[in-house]
C-alpha cells in the first residue's frame, strides 16, 4: 500500500510537473511577464519624458497674451503633451502591484512640480496680491518688534499673529532680508511639504499603496482653490492636515491599530503633547482652521468607539480657543460678534461669494467659474458614489471628514469665501473615497485602471481651468513692481494710497504709516459714484490731501485685468479715470511706464 501511495504520488507529481511544463502555459506567462515588465519600463521612461517636454515648453510662453482664461491661452501643445504623458505613466504605474513606493512619489511630485511650479518659473515677480500683503505683514512686525500699531484693516493680524511671527523670528535667525525671496517659491514647496501628512492620514484608512498614492494624485488633481501660497490659511491647513492624520490613526478603525504603540484610547503622552502643540499654533495663527478643526474633531466623536480618542483632543482644541478669544482676540471678537450672530440666523446667504458688479464678467471668467463649480460637485458626487459603493469605507473617519465644513459653512460667510474654504477641508477626505472608488480592486484591476485614467484627465483639466484661469490678475509685470515701490519709497507717513483693486503688487507696504483706498471694497454708492465721474469719485477719498501728506492713485494692467474678469467695475474705469487725472491740473503723474502710472495730489492748488 505505501509503494502504491509512493508510485501514485510519483506519478501525481510527474504529472504535475508536466502540465507546469507544458509549452502553452510556460509560453502564456511569458508573454505575462512580458507585458508587465513592458509597462514597467514604459512607466519609468515616460516620467523623465514629461517632465522634460514641460521644461521645454516653458521657454515659449509669451506672458503678455494672457486674458480672460489666463494662463490657459498662453501655455504651449507641449506643455498639455506633457501633462497627458504624466497622467498616462502614472495610471501604467498603478496597473502594477509591484510598483515601488518610490515611482508613486515621483510621479506625484512631478505633477505637483507641472502644476505648482509653472508660474513661478514663468514669473518675474511673485504671484498673488495677498503673498505681497503678507510679505508686508512680516516686515512691519520686524521693524516694530511684535504687534504693529495703526494696522487698520490688517489689524486682524495682529490678533491672529502665529504665521508672521515664526517668520519674523526665521528672516531675523538666518539673517535674510525679506520673506520675500522664499515667497515666491511657497506653492510648489508647500504641496511638496502637504504630500507628508496626506501620506499619513491614507495610510492610517489602508495598507494598499494604489489607493494611497491614487488620493494623493486626485487630491493634488483637484486643489483648485488655490490656498498655497505665503499666507496663515496655507499653514494653518497644513497642521490641520497632520492633527486629523495623528487623531485618524489613533482611532480602533484605524490599520495601524496594534502597530506602533497605537492603542484605542490611550494617547501615548508626547504624540498628545504633540498634537496639542500643533494645535495651538493653528489656533494663534488662523482664524477659520480652529473652527474647521472643532467641527471635524464634533464629526469624528459621534461614534462611540471613537470618544476615548478624540475627545480629549476636542476639548483641548475647545479651551484653548475660548482662552485665545477671551485674550488676544478678544477686540476682534467683540466688534464683529454682531456680524457672527447675524450669520447665524442667514445660513443660505453664507454660501454666495462676491461684491455687487457694476460690469460684466467676462466670458472666460464665466466659464472658469462654471468648471469651479463642476469639478467641485464632481468631487463630492464621486465621493458619496464611494460611500455607497465600497461599503468597508462607511466604517472609517472619511464620510464624517467630508461632512465636518458644513456647520462651519452654514454659521458664518467668511468675506464670501466659505464655500471655497469648505470643499478645500472635505478634499483631502474625499480623494481617498474617489481613489477606493477607481481603484479599489475588481476582478479585472488593470482594465479597471486604465479606465479610470480619463476621468484623471478630466480631474486635472477641471483643476488647470481655476487654477490658472484668472492668472492675468495674479501675475504681475516689474513695472507694476517698480511703481509700487516708488510709492512706498517717496510717500511720506500719513499718505493715502488709492487703487482701484487690490491687484497691485505691494500695495501694503508700510501699511502702519500709509493708510489704503480700494474702490472695490468700498460702498455701492461709492463706487457708482467713481463710475460716474471718476474725479468726484476720488474727491471723498483724497480731499484731507496735502503738500506733507500727500494722496497717490496707481493704477496699473494687473488692477484692469481684474476689473475686466470680475466685472466687479465697467471694464473701460480704468481708461477713464486716466484720462480724467491727465487732464487736471492737480493730479500730477510722477511716474508712468508700461503696465503702470502713478499720480500724486497734494490738494487744489487754487
Amino acid at each position: 500500500m505505501g509503494k502504491l501511495q509512493t508510485l501514485t504520488g510519483g506519478r501525481m507529481a510527474s504529472f504535475t510537473s508536466a502540465v507546469a511544463r507544458r509549452p502553452g502555459t510556460a509560453a502564456g506567462e511569458r508573454r505575462s511577464s512580458d507585458r508587465t515588465t513592458a509597462r514597467q519600463w514604459t512607466a519609468r521612461f515616460v516620467l523623465p519624458v514629461a517632465l522634460t517636454f514641460w521644461l521645454l515648453s516653458l521657454r515659449h510662453v509669451h506672458l503678455g497674451g494672457m486674458r480672460d482664461l489666463g494662463l490657459l491661452q498662453v501655455l504651449p501643445v507641449l506643455f498639455w503633451v506633457a501633462l497627458g504623458l504624466l497622467t498616462l505613466g502614472f495610471c501604467l504605474a498603478l496597473t502594477d502591484r509591484r510598483t515601488a513606493g518610490g515611482w508613486f512619489a515621483a510621479y506625484v511630485l512631478g505633477l505637483i512640480a507641472v502644476v505648482h511650479a509653472t508660474p513661478t518659473l514663468l514669473y518675474p515677480t511673485l504671484r498673488y496680491s495677498w503673498a505681497w500683503k503678507h510679505v508686508a505683514v512680516v516686515d512691519a512686525v520686524i521693524r516694530h518688534q511684535g504687534e504693529v500699531p495703526h494696522a487698520g484693516k490688517l489689524t486682524i493680524y495682529n490678533q491672529w499673529p502665529g504665521f508672521f511671527d515664526l517668520n519674523a523670528f526665521f528672516l531675523q535667525a538666518t539673517g535674510l532680508e525679506s520673506s520675500l525671496g522664499y515667497a515666491t517659491w511657497t506653492p510648489p514647496v508647500y504641496n511638496a511639504v502637504l504630500l507628508a501628512p496626506l501620506l499619513m492620514l491614507y495610510r492610517t484608512v489602508t495598507r494598499d499603496r494604489r489607493l494611497v498614492w491614487g488620493a494623493a494624485w486626485v487630491y493634488y488633481s483637484c486643489s483648485w482653490v488655490g490656498q498655497d501660497y505665503f499666507a496663515p490659511q496655507a499653514f494653518a491647513f497644513l497642521l490641520f492636515v497632520t492633527v486629523i492624520a495623528l487623531v485618524m490613526g489613533q482611532l480602533p478603525t484605524s490599520v495601524l491599530y496594534g502597530s506602533g504603540g497605537v492603542r484605542a484610547g490611550r494617547w501615548p503622552v508626547g504624540r498628545f503633547v504633540l498634537v496639542m502643540v500643533l494645535v495651538a499654533v493653528i489656533i494663534s495663527s488662523h482664524p477659520l482652521t480652529p473652527l474647521m478643526l472643532i467641527s471635524a474633531l464634533v464629526v469624528l466623536s459621534l461614534p462611540r468607539r471613537n470618544r476615548r480618542v478624540v475627545l480629549p483632543v476636542l476639548a483641548g482644541a475647545v479651551l484653548l480657543n475660548m482662552a485665545w478669544y477671551a485674550t488676544v482676540a478678544r477686540p476682534y471678537i467683540s466688534e464683529n460678534l454682531q456680524d457672527f450672530l447675524g450669520s447665524l440666523l442667514k445660513p443660505d446667504t453664507n454660501v454666495v461669494s462676491g461684491l455687487a458688479a457694476l460690469g460684466t464678467a467676462a466670458p472666460g471668467h464665466v466659464v472658469v467659474a462654471w468648471v469651479d463649480r463642476g469639478l467641485s460637485a464632481a468631487v463630492f458626487l464621486l465621493a458619496a458614489i464611494a460611500f455607497v459603493a465600497r461599503p468597508w469605507v462607511r466604517r472609517t473617519g472619511l464620510p464624517l471628514l467630508v461632512l465636518a465644513p458644513m456647520p462651519v459653512l452654514a454659521a458664518n460667510a467668511y468675506g464670501g469665501e466659505m464655500i471655497f474654504r469648505a470643499y478645500l477641508f472635505a478634499l483631502p477626505a474625499a480623494s481617498l473615497l474617489i481613489a477606493v472608488l477607481l481603484l479599489d480592486r475588481g476582478k479585472r484591476p488593470r482594465l479597471q485602471v486604465l479606465a479610470a485614467c480619463p476621468l484623471l484627465l478630466a480631474l486635472l483639466g477641471g483643476l488647470l481651468f481655476g487654477y490658472y484661469g484668472k492668472e492675468s490678475a495674479n501675475y504681475f509685470t516689474k513695472d507694476e513692481v517698480a511703481a509700487s515701490r516708488f510709492v512706498a519709497a517717496t510717500a511720506p507717513p500719513g499718505s493715502t494710497v488709492v487703487s482701484l483693486t487690490s491687484a497691485v503688487p505691494g500695495l501694503y507696504q508700510r501699511y502702519d504709516e500709509n493708510p489704503q483706498v480700494e474702490f472695490t471694497q468700498q460702498d455701492i454708492d461709492d463706487r457708482l459714484r467713481l463710475v460716474k465721474n471718476p474725479l468726484d469719485g476720488l474727491e471723498g477719498f483724497v480731499q484731507r490731501a496735502s503738500p506733507q501728506q500727500p494722496a497717490y492713485i496707481i493704477l496699473s494692467r494687473a488692477q484692469a485685468a481684474d476689473i475686466y474678469q470680475t466685472g466687479v467695475l465697467p471694464a473701460d474705469i480704468m481708461r477713464r479715470m486716466d484720462s480724467a487725472l491727465a487732464t487736471d491740473p492737480d493730479y500730477i503723474p510722477v511716474l508712468r511706464n508700461k503696465d503702470a502710472v502713478v499720480y500724486r495730489y497734494q490738494g487744489p492748488k487754487g
